[in-house]
């Protein structure tokens, strides 16, 4: 059984992923979908919504070829839950190849349930494990943009988008 979200489980997300350089915005479903047209910066691919009154705007492509993308400055997905604690979304795969969607464009646009934000690992763990055995068997966990300090200095975006939103739906 899932573990309930906390009063505060969204406002502890919001504050991992401002020391993570993401930006997060809370929505209603009913303004998602403006809201995400103006992130997307063209051309832009993107996995189905699975959000009630929320889609992509239009101009966005579902099932990119490798060149689409590879041209695609946008990604924009679903996210299956999300953990506070780290501030983490979980990509989970779809038909549609919502992974690399999420990891191959410059920015990438995370859409989320607010109630599909759960506080910790371990509940993250519940999420996954009722996905695999429904046959979901892939997931990408995002923490914020790639970094990395091989060379020396701390630089961000180096692989994967250097970009990351999180539109956070209230209302779902």
């Amino acid at each position: 059984m899932w573990e309930t979200m906390t009063v505060d489980t969204v406002g502890r997300f919001e504050r991992a992923l401002e020391g993570l350089e993401v930006g997060l915005e809370r929505v209603s479903a009913a303004d998602a979908s403006e809201r995400i047209e103006r992130i997307v910066e063209e051309p832009a691919v993107g996995a189905s919504l699975p959000f009630e009154g929320v889609s992509l705007p239009e101009g966005v492509t579902t099932e990119p070829t490798a060149g689409e993308l590879e041209a695609a400055r946008t990604g924009v997905t679903p996210v299956g839950f999300a953990v506070a604690e780290y501030g983490t979304v979980a990509v989970e795969s779809t038909a549609d190849g919502a992974e690399p969607i999420s990891l191959y464009p410059d920015r990438h646009v995370a859409v989320v349930a607010e109630s599909d934000v759960v506080p910790d690992l371990s509940a993250g763990f519940e999420r996954l494990a009722e996905g695999f055995d429904a046959g979901r068997d892939s997931v990408v966990f995002a923490t914020g943009r790639s970094a990395t300090a091989d060379m020396g200095d701390l630089v961000h975006g180096v692989h994967g988008p250097g970009d990351v939103d999180v539109i956070v739906l209230e209302d779902r």
